[in-house]
């Protein structure tokens, strides 16, 4: 059996942080950490966005410490700029991330440590920094009628880019980023377009600097204090208005309808009797943390949430969530992992057996 001080979950912005940290912190990876990835390459879940999200269309992606990401081509897909940025970040710092590893559980194991069961075998570990993200967790929502539906119905984590609806009417569910850039993708392409969200959009002015990130993180962290579900940073940013998304809103294709009541068929409907026939509804509507591989500590509150006290699990010090609630951004993201090292380092220091 392998046993390690730490063990981080995920190579994504957070995971990266975090072990360059702990590297920071004179931890030697395979020796006193390893970083366990699920991913086939490098470039965490920015690999799977759609071609046409060019770098210049992030919203708001920050570097990761010790390494800037400079001089990108705003007209590349973000996937292939983020994916090699973060390939070489793992090379400049020796992070030695293994991968397709799939962590199935973490539960107790003897002697005060965690046992970390993944496709390549177990770890037991003092310390665990989970920074599984939400990718792998998409949100769909359920409405009447919608397994009568008799189109297509896919989620933004399928979505592939916007030629494949070529003249055909589609409905996008969903107010945040992800909603409006498929809207201002689709509508060269398809019959028609309709955009519904629960709530009336709030578009945002100026740009979405490190200060305004860490504004929204802070709007965010009382509900993970109180164990509730997290909400996304990007839902209390705003859409940022650029030039793109008022020329969207001149034209007609960012005209908001408020949320149908059903499914039917042909479309969807609302109490009022009015339809729109649709022949896909894409679902843009967010993502869930992906932390199920948790569930045998018990860490759940009854709100539904897990509960922290900065990054450590109220109901776990040994473990940390990183890239979960309030850290659910590049700049979120960057702070955790350096917090979350830190305690880590106090508390294995406090320990006799402490390597670091």
């Amino acid at each position: 059996m392998r046993e390690v001080e730490s063990v981080v979950v995920g190579a994504g912005q957070a995971g990266l942080s975090g072990a360059y940290h702990l590297r920071r912190a004179g931890f030697e990876p395979e020796r006193d950490f390893v970083v366990l990835d699920h991913a086939p390459r490098p470039g965490g879940a920015w690999q799977y966005r759609w071609p046409s999200l060019t770098y210049g269309k992030v919203h708001g992606m920050h570097s990761l410490p010790g390494m800037e990401l400079t001089g990108a081509d705003a007209a590349r897909p973000s996937s292939e700029v983020v994916g090699e940025y973060f390939a070489a970040y793992e090379r400049a710092f020796d992070l030695r991330v293994r991968r397709p590893v799939d962590v199935r559980t973490v539960r107790e194991g003897t002697g005060g440590r965690l046992l970390v069961e993944t496709s390549d075998g177990a770890w037991y570990t003092r310390t665990l920094l989970n920074a599984t993200g939400t990718w792998d967790r998409p949100f769909w929502p359920r409405y009447p009628g919608q397994e009568l539906f008799r189109g297509r119905q896919l989620h933004t984590a399928q979505y592939a880019g916007p030629e494949e609806f070529a003249g055909l009417r589609v409905v996008v569910v969903g107010g945040g980023a992800s909603g409006t850039q498929h809207l201002l993708e689709l509508a060269p392409y398809a019959a028609a377009t309709t955009w519904v969200t629960r709530r009336p959009p709030v578009f945002r002015e100026g740009p979405f600097d490190e200060n305004a990130g860490r504004a929204a993180v802070a709007l965010v962290e009382e509900r993970v204090r109180l164990g509730l579900p997290p909400s996304s940073v990007v839902s209390v940013t705003g859409l940022p208005l650029n030039d793109a998304v008022r020329k969207g809103i001149e034209d007609g294709v960012l005209d908001r309808q408020p949320m149908f009541d059903r499914v039917v068929p042909d479309g969807v409907a609302w109490a009022d009797g009015r339809e729109v026939r649709a022949d896909v509804i894409l679902w843009a509507t967010g993502f869930r943390p992906a932390v199920d591989h948790l569930a045998p500590l018990h860490l759940r509150e009854p709100g539904g949430g897990i509960r922290i006290d900065g990054t450590r699990a109220a109901a776990d010090p040994r473990i940390h969530l990183v890239g979960y609630g309030p850290s659910a951004s590049t700049v979120g993201a960057n702070r955790a992992g350096r917090a979350a090292v830190r305690d880590i380092v106090r508390l294995l220091a406090a320990a006799p057996t402490a390597a670091a």
